[in-house]
C-alpha cells in the first residue's frame, strides 16, 4: 500500500516549526529611505522563502555609525518616514520584520526594535543596556528603556505599544511567540530575553551593531548558543556589516541563528552583499523541552516581571499544507554525528564513559574478575573491549577478563570463529562450553518436541539458549568470585528483544544499557581504526561489523546467522531514530515519521556518518518508515516495559540515552500504545489500526 497523506503532514508549519529570516543588508548612512528600500527587498525574498519573521540589524534604518548625525531632526523626521514607507511597502507580505531605527519619545532618543507587519507597527521595543566603553558612547545620543516615560509611540500615523515587555504572539500559530533585544542587552549578567523567555517567548531576535574584532565572532557565538541553550528557545541574532562607517571600526554582518544551543544556520561575514539566510526552529520542541525542565519552570516562579508582559496578537497566516521543505538539518543517525571531529569526540567520551563505570564497579565492590560470554555479535564485542580497557586502567591483567562464547542449536561457524579470534587477541582467559546439551535437557523437561530434534523453532526454543547461556554465566560468575558483565544495549531494551530474567536482559552490571545499536557500531569501528588493541583485534572488529546483525536462535546451514534480526524488529537506523526523538523529546509519532522521511527519503541528500559502507547508505520511502514505525510504538509502549522495569544497572552515555527506570525513563508495564498509533494513523489519513 502506498501511503497518501493529507498536504498538511508534508508541511513544516503543520509539524511544529516557524521559519526564521536574519539578514545583513548593505547599509547607506544617513539615507533611511534608500535603507527601507533594501530591507523591503530582502523581505519580499523572505516571504518568496515562506518565513514567519524577519530580523535587520540594530539601527538599520540610519545606520549605527553615524555618531551626532543621530541627533539631527531631519535624520530623524526621515526614519520615521522610512518606517511608515516599509511598513506599506510589505503590507502584502507574511514575515513580521524587524528593522533597528532611532527613535524620539517624550523628547528623549531611543535606540529601538521596530515590529512591522502587514503594514502596521506592532510594537517598539527600545534597547535596556547602553554600552560605554571602548568605542562605543552610546549614552552620549540615546536613552535607556528605563528612562522611557511612556508605553506607547506615534509612529507610522498610529500609536504603538513601546517597551521592553512585548513580546509578539502569532494568533494562528500558538507556539510562535518573538521577544526582541538589541545589541548589548545580550551581553548582559541578565538579558530582557530572560524574562521574556519565562514569560513564553520561544523565539528571541536581537538587532545588534557589533564591529568586528579579532575572535569576537566566536564570543558572540558563544553567546547566541548559550543564551539559547539556557532560555530553550530559538535565538536570531544580526549584526552590521558593508557600508557602516569605517572611521575607526570594520563590522563583518554576522548573522546566525540557533535553538537551544544548537547553530541551525550562519551567514557568510563580511561579505560583498546583502546576506540572507533561513532556518526551521521548531517550536513543537522548544515547549517539549520546557515542559520536561522542571528549573526552569522553578526559575520563572521565583522570578516574576514587577508587571505582566503586554502580549501583542497577529496572524501570521502560514503555509500549511504542501511540502516547503525543512531548513536544518535532520541528521539520519542522531546518537552518531556525522562530523568527524564530533563523532571521534563523540566515540572517545562514550567509550571512556562505559570504561570509568565499570571500573567504578569493580573498585567499589571489590570483585577483580568479570565473567563475559562472547557471541561474535557487535555488543558482546563492545562490552568486552570496555572491560579491557578497565581491567588496564585498574592495573590488573586481562587473564581476569574469563569470557565464554557458548555455542547452541543456532551458532554459525563465522560468529563463532569471530568470538574466539578476538578472545585470542585481546589475550583474555577465553573457553569454549558447548550450551547444546543442557538446553536440549531443558526442552526434554518441559516436554518440547524440538528435544526429539523436531524443526519447532517457537519462542520456548528461542529462549531455552539465552536462558542457559545466562544460567552458566551466573554460576561461572558465582564460582570464580566474579561479576557478570552484561552486553545488551539500548535499542534491544527499548525493542524488547532480549529474553527477560534468567537471560540475556540480565547481568550483574551491563555497560551498554546506554549505548544504542546505530552507536556500537561506530564505537568498534572507532578502537579499530586506531589500532587501540593492535592489529589483530582490529582485524577481529572489523570481520565483526562485517557480520549480519543476528540474534542466531534458529538453527541455518552453520556457516553463517539464519536470522536477520532487523526482518524482525525493523532496520537498526530507522528504530534508533524513533527512540531518539519518543524518548528524548515526547514528539508526535506522526512528527517523528514526518522527520525520519526528510532525514532518510533521499540517499543522496545530506550527510552520513563517516564509516557507513556505500551499500547501506540507503533510502527509505514513507510507507516503510510507518510500518517499521508501528512496530516501534507497539514493542515500545505495549510490550516491553516490564523488562525494562528490572534493568541492572549501567551508565549513561548521551542526551536521550537511557531507559533506566531510576533514571531517564519511567513507566507503566500495562500501558498500552493506542494513543501513539491513534496518532500516527490519523495524520496519515488512515482509519487507526491501534489495539
Amino acid at each position: 500500500m502506498t501511503l497518501t497523506p493529507p498536504p498538511q503532514f508534508f508541511n513544516a508549519y503543520a509539524q511544529g516549526f516557524a521559519r526564521c529570516a536574519v539578514a545583513a543588508p548593505l547599509v547607506r548612512l544617513a539615507d533611511p529611505a534608500r535603507n527601507a528600500g533594501r530591507i523591503a527587498a530582502l523581505a519580499r525574498r523572505a516571504h518568496d522563502a515562506g518565513a514567519a519573521v524577519l530580523l535587520t540589524p540594530e539601527l538599520g534604518l540610519s545606520g549605527y555609525a553615524i555618531d551626532d548625525l543621530l541627533h539631527q531632526g531631519a535624520l530623524l523626521d526621515a526614519v520615521e518616514a522610512a518606517i511608515a514607507r516599509l511598513a506599506e511597502e510589505t503590507a502584502a507580505l507574511r514575515p513580521l520584520i524587524v528593522v533597528g531605527a532611532p527613535l524620539r519619545l517624550a523628547g528623549r532618543l531611543h535606540n529601538c526594535g521596530v515590529a512591522l507587519h502587514r503594514g502596521a507597527v506592532l510594537g517598539v521595543v527600545p534597547k535596556s543596556y547602553l554600552p560605554n566603553y571602548r568605542e562605543f558612547y552610546e549614552p552620549r545620543h540615546f536613552a535607556p528603556a528605563a528612562d522611557a516615560v511612556a508605553d506607547a509611540i506615534r509612529i507610522a500615523g498610529r500609536m504603538a505599544p513601546f517597551g521592553t515587555d512585548l513580546l509578539f504572539a502569532a494568533e494562528d500559530l500558538p507556539d510562535f511567540v518573538l521577544a526582541l533585544e538589541v545589541c548589548e542587552d545580550v551581553w548582559t549578567p541578565i538579558p530582557p530575553s530572560a524574562r521574556a523567555a519565562m514569560a513564553g517567548a520561544t523565539v528571541v531576535a536581537n538587532l545588534s551593531a557589533s564591529n568586528a574584532v579579532v575572535g569576537k565572532a566566536d564570543y558572540r557565538h558563544a553567546l547566541c548558543r548559550v543564551t539559547s541553550a539556557r532560555q530553550v528557545c530559538g535565538y536570531l541574532f544580526s549584526a552590521a556589516g558593508k557600508g557602516e562607517s569605517t572611521t575607526d571600526l570594520a563590522w563583518d554582518g554576522q548573522a546566525v541563528i540557533y535553538e537551544n544551543g544548537e547553530m541551525l544556520a550562519e551567514a557568510a561575514r563580511f561579505s560583498d552583499d546583502a546576506q540572507l539566510i533561513l532556518a526551521d526552529v521548531d517550536l513543537e520542541r522548544l515547549q517539549a523541552e520546557r515542559m520536561r525542565l522542571g528549573s526552569f519552570s522553578a526559575c520563572a516562579r521565583a522570578n516574576p516581571p514587577p508587571a505582566p508582559l503586554r502580549r501583542v496578537a497577529f496572524r501570521l497566516d502560514p503555509p500549511r499544507a504542501g511540502d516547503i521543505g525543512l531548513m536544518r538539518e535532520t541528521p539520519r543517525f542522531p546518537f552518531v554525528p556525522d562530523d568527524p571531529a564530533r563523532l571521534d569526540e563523540r566515540c572517545y567520551e562514550a567509550y571512556a564513559i562505559q570504561t570509568d563505570g565499570l571500573r567504578q564497579r569493580l573498585e567499589a565492590s571489590g570483585v577483580g574478575k568479570v565473567v563475559i560470554g562472547v557471541s561474535g555479535g557487535l555488543d558482546s564485542t563492545q562490552a568486552l573491549l570496555v572491560a579491557a580497557q578497565a581491567m588496564e586502567r585498574l592495573g590488573r591483567p586481562r587473564s581476569d577478563i574469563l569470557a565464554f562464547t557458548l555455542p547452541a542449536f543456532a551458532t554459525s561457524a563465522q560468529t563463532k570463529s569471530s568470538a574466539w579470534a578476538l578472545m585470542r587477541a585481546l589475550g583474555v582467559t577465553a573457553a569454549e562450553v558447548d550450551m547444546t546439551p543442557a538446553c536440549r535437557q531443558m526442552l526434554a523437561d518441559i516436554g518440547h518436541p524440538a528435544a526429539d530434534g523436531a524443526p519447532h523453532y517457537d519462542i520456548a526454543f528461542e529462549n531455552v539458549q539465552a536462558g542457559a547461556r545466562t544460567a552458566f554465566l551466573f554460576r561461572a560468575a558465582n564460582h570464580h568470585g566474579a561479576l557478570v558483565l552484561g552486553t545488551g544495549d539500548l535499542s534491544e531494551a527499548a525493542l524488547g528483544w532480549c529474553t527477560y530474567g534468567v537471560g540475556d536482559q540480565m547481568s550483574h552490571y551491563n555497560v551498554n544499557a546506554s549505548a544504542p545499536k546505530t552507536l556500537i557500531q561506530h564505537l568498534i569501528a572507532w578502537v579499530a581504526a586506531r589500532d587501540l588493541f593492535g592489529a589483530a583485534v582490529s582485524d577481529a572488529l572489523r570481520a565483526i561489523l562485517a557480520t549480519e546483525i543476528s540474534p542466531e536462535l534458529i538453527p541455518g546451514d552453520g556457516a553463517a546467522p539464519a536470522q536477520r534480526t532487523e526482518d524482525v524488529v525493523g532496520p537498526y537506523a530507522l528504530q534508533d531514530f524513533t527512540l531518539y526523538h519518543i524518548t528524548r523529546y515526547g514528539l508526535r509519532p506522526s512528527k517523528v515519521a514526518w522527520l525520519a522521511w526528510m532525514a532518510w527519503r533521499d540517499a543522496e541528500a545530506g550527510r552520513w556518518p563517516g564509516g557507513v559502507p556505500p551499500e547501506r547508505r540507503i533510502a527509505y520511502d514513507l510507507d516503510e518508515i510507518a510500518r517499521w514505525m508501528r512496530v516501534f510504538l507497539r514493542r515500545f509502549f505495549a510490550t516491553s516495559q516490564f523488562k525494562r522495569s528490572a534493568m541492572p544497572n549501567g551508565p549513561k552515555i548521551s542526551s536521550g540515552g537511557s531507559l533506566s527506570p531510576r533514571g531517564d525513563w519511567r513507566a507503566p508495564s500495562d500501558a498500552g500504545a493506542g494513543a501513539w498509533l491513534a496518532e500516527l494513523d490519523a495524520a496519515l489519513g488512515l482509519a487507526s489500526t491501534s489495539d
